[in-house]
């Protein structure tokens, strides 16, 4: 009986065109006695068509009567367990078998494996057909493997497999010409071409220079014509976030709508397909995104904040390694923020993760340590492993192998012969002292080391792997009220926290050996989780002016809001720092500027001179923080009053100013 796989088989078959050099190679190897490669490394950019030449591939395998298996890096779980048992389950006993893998970058961490220990115990008589996005210089340079290896760099079709294509997607002939102008062989672009042929757009597209501009072309034509609001703005979300479901939808249309339009989504030819959802080209991608956030930032950031809210929603009820790819997929919406954009692997495939360290990782732990920052700051992770063990994680590939490290001391349980060995816990513990003591049941956490086995802290997906972790640790670690980042190189690394308001903290850096080590810190009593954002300001520098991101207002609890005050008066004359005061995005500051706030202060503190019984006090603060001496000693000097006066002065006076600001915040509170 016919089904509806031989139908789809069949429309395969009928548009596929060209590469006749891929599959000459390919049948000879089919038909040969002793195949002249074992292994046919396909290797091209997205949009290349390498997987509509695998399911081809696959078809001619069939004919001769071979045992096929087709997998997808993106359907299946990156693990040895996973791509053996999918393998070997559709092989039957027969000899003749042709394994083909699409998608491969996605299991890249297994690629030493596949190598050493899977396609060795593959029968001889076997063929094995990859096809990813990088050139497999691992192939190339092992010897074992160089002689059995084919490699093909896929490229744009030549001119008559163009004409070829176009004809079997039914587009007139005496429209080619312009056509492979426009598009130069790309496939993609080809692709999007009979898409809008399908939907009855004929019209003459013109020329442009490269792919990227012929897909923008192209998606303006196609995005102009989907058939309604609600198709566009499930379109845009897809460009969005990392990957959507038909439930991401539902947070912003109704159970029936989303289904519909997930549906139609489903069907567009530049949708790809994987275990988390859909998503769409690379290319694809990145010009709808682009073209949204450019022509309407309002829209974009309502879409950011749809995927967030499901993201955050779904993260809270995963658990393992589950968590850390939505917590990922989290840090991906936000990926054109300045302070993200440069600082992570964003093509990366999941294919490192973490995992709680065990006693058998401690070991090679110290001596990656050892390896990256000496002896010395071996022995004191060393003397961490002995007393948190339970705070540190160690990453690994999917294929199991030892990536990197990373620990989350607990600092509230330090004790003082911790603070002794460790010149980081001493230095953190005594800026904490000085500025917000912790109260009993309160937590102080401290990143005291992270890094990738092979490349330390180098932007590579253990960046990745080390934010993701650290957003469900800030998040989910009750009464959390300090958390400290130590960084070997915080000049490089400075954007990025201070896009997500973790501040540079020099009074908590240290050295270990002659090496200094910069820290930056974030304060949750001053800014918590539900005022807690990544700063989105100035995302693209090639935006029209007036386009920030608008920051709703914070609610700060009194004692919160008195501490912030305290540290504005301190930061008065100083913007850089001013810049970070959470009173900043509170009704205080009307629209939010460091100017509106020093405003603010300024008018109130002058506000008490208006008051007899108050001029000591107003006194007091304008010569301490809005024109200040250089000292105490010397404002008390020209105050002509005794320091110990002066600081009674200037202690009311805080007290008075910050009951006023708290009752402007309160609208209600007579």
């Amino acid at each position: 009986m016919r089904k509806i796989s031989d139908r789809i088989d069949q429309a395969r078959q009928e548009r596929f065109v060209g590469r006749q050099a891929e599959l000459e190679l390919f049948h000879t190897a089919l038909t040969a006695e002793e195949p002249p490669f074992a292994v046919l490394h396909i290797y091209g950019p997205g949009g290349a068509g390498k997987t509509t030449l695998l399911h081809e591939l696959a078809r001619l395998a069939v004919q001769q009567g071979r045992s096929v298996v087709l997998l997808d890096g993106r359907d299946v779980e990156s693990t040895p367990t996973a791509v053996a048992s999918a393998a070997n389950a559709a092989f039957d006993a027969a000899g003749g078998r042709v394994l083909l893998i699409d998608t491969y970058e996605m299991l890249d961490g297994l690629d030493g494996w596949m190598r050493r220990e899977f396609l060795p115990q593959l029968p001889a008589a076997s063929l094995v057909v990859i096809a990813g996005r990088q050139a497999p210089t691992a192939w190339r340079e092992d010897s074992a493997w160089a002689e059995l290896t084919r490699i093909v760099a896929l490229d744009n079709l030549p001119v008559e497999e163009c004409h070829a294509y176009l004809a079997a997607r039914g587009v007139p002939a005496h429209h080619h010409d312009a056509l492979l102008a426009f598009t130069r062989g790309h496939p993609l672009a080809l692709s999007l071409v009979a898409e809008l042929y399908r939907h009855g757009d004929t019209a003459a597209l013109g020329d442009a220079p490269i792919a990227l501009d012929v897909v923008r072309l192209l998606l303006e034509r196609f995005v102009r014509d989907v058939p309604s609001a609600q198709h566009r703005q499930a379109l845009e979300l897809c460009a969005i976030a990392h990957t959507t479901t038909e439930a991401m939808l539902a947070t912003l249309f109704d159970a029936a709508t989303a289904y519909t339009l997930f549906a139609w989504l489903r069907s567009l030819s530049f949708m790809e397909h994987g275990p988390y959802g859909i998503f769409p080209h690379d290319l694809v991608r990145d010009v709808l995104e682009a073209d949204l956030h450019w022509r309407n930032p309002g829209a974009y950031a309502e879409l950011q904040q749809a995927a967030l809210v499901y993201l955050r929603r779904a993260a809270r009820a995963a658990g393992g390694t589950e968590v850390q790819r939505l917590r990922m997929d989290t840090i991906y919406v936000n990926r054109r923020a300045p302070g993200m954009r440069d600082f992570f692997v964003w093509d990366a495939a999941d294919t490192v993760y973490a995992e709680p360290a065990a006693p058998e990782d401690f070991p090679a732990i110290i001596d990656m340590v050892r390896r990256h920052e000496g002896a010395a700051s071996a022995a004191i992770a060393r003397h961490w492993l002995d007393r948190q063990p339970d705070r540190w994680l160690v990453y690994r590939t999917t294929g199991g192998e030892l990536y990197g490290c990373m620990a989350q001391l607990a600092l509230e349980r330090a004790t003082a012969e911790d603070a002794a060995v460790d010149p980081a816990t001493a230095a953190a513990l005594a800026h904490v002292d000085a500025n917000r003591p912790i109260r009993p049941g309160e937590a102080i956490s401290h990143m005291r080391y992270w890094m990738a086995r092979d490349t330390y802290q180098a932007i590579t997906v253990a960046v990745n792997v080390t934010a993701s972790n650290c957003v469900i640790h800030w998040t989910s670690t009750p009464r959390l009220v300090w958390s400290f980042v130590t960084m070997a190189n915080p000049e490089l690394m400075a954007p990025h926290f201070e896009s997500i308001h973790f501040h540079r903290t020099p009074a908590a850096d240290f050295t270990v050996g002659e090496r200094p080590y910069g820290v930056f810190c974030h304060n949750w009593a001053l800014m918590p989780l539900t005022a807690w954002q990544i700063d989105t300001r100035h995302a693209d520098a090639g935006l029209p002016p007036g386009l920030d991101a608008v920051q709703p207002a914070v609610v700060l609890t009194e004692s919160d809001f008195t501490a912030a005050v305290r540290l504005a008066l301190r930061d008065f004359t100083r913007p850089d720092l001013l810049a970070d005061n959470p009173l900043l995005a509170t009704p205080l500051a009307t629209d939010g500027t460091v100017p509106s706030l020093q405003e603010v202060l300024r008018d109130a503190v002058a506000a008490l001179n208006q008051n007899p019984k108050d001029a000591r006090l107003y006194r007091a603060l304008w010569h301490t923080y809005i024109e200040p001496e250089t000292t105490q000693e010397k404002t008390a000097e020209r105050l002509d009053l005794p320091f110990n006066t002066y600081r009674y002065h200037l202690a009311n006076g805080i007290d008075r100013l910050t009951a006023v600001l708290w009752r402007r915040t309160r609208p209600h509170t007579p």
